[in-house]
């Protein structure tokens, strides 16, 4: 830890500070009941995560990122960490010079990995059967219907070797599976725990999840992910006229009922005649999951996951989220100019 804030610190004289943060757990669960279930699993995650604050002018920006799976000490291993270190020092002091973003409908090329963040949030909890199965849930009953762009696959596969978000049964003592939930723009499956499952008359399919014993289980994500497409970064890139290239989100809100968000955007730059240019800051993603499946109009062939926490009524559980470069047509944007 000591090493990687190093390297951040040296990566440039505007950088004034770096923070490093480590943890590890083990969870270990048994789970018995009247149903004749008996299921023990234990789990060991570890995460790390690198803030860097760049100052200048009076002016503070801080970057960060992180990396973590099912692993012990041994997630360092085969990482090249000085290149991770100086690519946070660099986000943070690029962005010292960042000029304000503008605003207005334009399209928006998302960046993979955490870029996925958008689809769990403003899709992914809406395809949860707790929400489904009181009707709570925008895709509630449209099973087999077209609900994203043709070219949008997605799934949550909770066996995923070492992704944070795996686990091997569930927290009601249901093996997990891969789940196809949406299939060429079609809907094809919703995540399914045991008491929304006899709501809905459907069978669990082993998503149900909690932060520990505290908590009632219920249906939840794992790991969530849009799939790989055909087109590349580049071809992406150089097919947008113009508009915004969000590579890292922020946080945001979203309405389940209706699928309305406000993601900010955390790293962004402006795209002019298929070119990236001028970095831009203050973005943000204005809109509904229903309109940003449907207007998807070119998924890359780069997908990646990321880490990520995700609270609900059943508390605070390890997801991740992920998908390649993907464009977004007409989105509104809003910007400080």
């Amino acid at each position: 830890m000591l090493k990687i804030s190093e390297y951040a610190l040296n990566a440039s004289p505007l950088v004034c500070k770096a923070d490093s943060n480590y943890q590890e757990t083990t969870r270990h669960t048994l789970l018995a009941n009247s149903l004749g279930v008996w299921a023990e699993d234990t789990i060991a995650r570890s995460r790390f995560h690198l803030a860097s604050i760049a100052q200048e002018d009076n002016i503070t920006e801080v970057a960060g990122d992180n990396f973590g799976g099912l692993y012990g000490l041994e997630l360092f291993d085969g990482r090249n960490l000085q290149e991770f270190a100086e690519n946070v020092a660099a986000d943070s002091v690029s962005k010292l010079s960042a000029e304000l973003c503008p605003s207005g409908k334009m399209d928006v090329v998302i960046g993979n990995g955490f870029g996925g963040v958008i689809f769990h949030e403003a899709c992914g909890h809406g395809l949860e059967a707790e929400g489904v199965a009181k009707d709570a849930s925008v895709f509630a009953e449209k099973l087999g219907q077209q609900i994203a762009s043709p070219l949008v696959t997605a799934y949550d596969d909770a066996t995923i070797d070492h992704a944070w978000g795996s686990i091997k049964v569930d927290d009601e003592g249901i093996k997990t599976q891969r789940k196809l939930l949406i299939e060429n723009g079609i809907l094809k499956n919703y995540m399914v725990d045991r008491l929304n499952g006899r709501r809905m008359g459907v069978e669990p399919n082993g998503c149900s999840r909690r932060q520990n014993y505290t908590f009632a289980p219920t249906s939840r994500m794992s790991n969530t992910f849009i799939a790989n497409g055909k087109s590349t970064h580049d071809e992406i890139i150089a097919n947008t006229e113009k508009g915004i290239y969000a590579i890292k989100m922020g946080g945001g809100s979203v309405k389940m009922s209706t699928g309305e968000f406000n993601f900010s955007v955390d790293r962004a730059y402006l795209i002019e005649n298929g070119k990236i240019t001028k970095q831009v800051k203050g973005a943000k993603l204005i809109g509904s999951g229903q309109e940003v499946l449907q207007n998807i109009d070119m998924v890359g062939n780069n997908m990646s996951l990321a880490c990520g926490m995700c609270g609900a009524s059943s508390g605070k559980i390890p997801t991740t989220v992920g998908q390649p470069t993907i464009r977004v047509k007409n989105i509104t944007v809003g910007g400080q100019k």
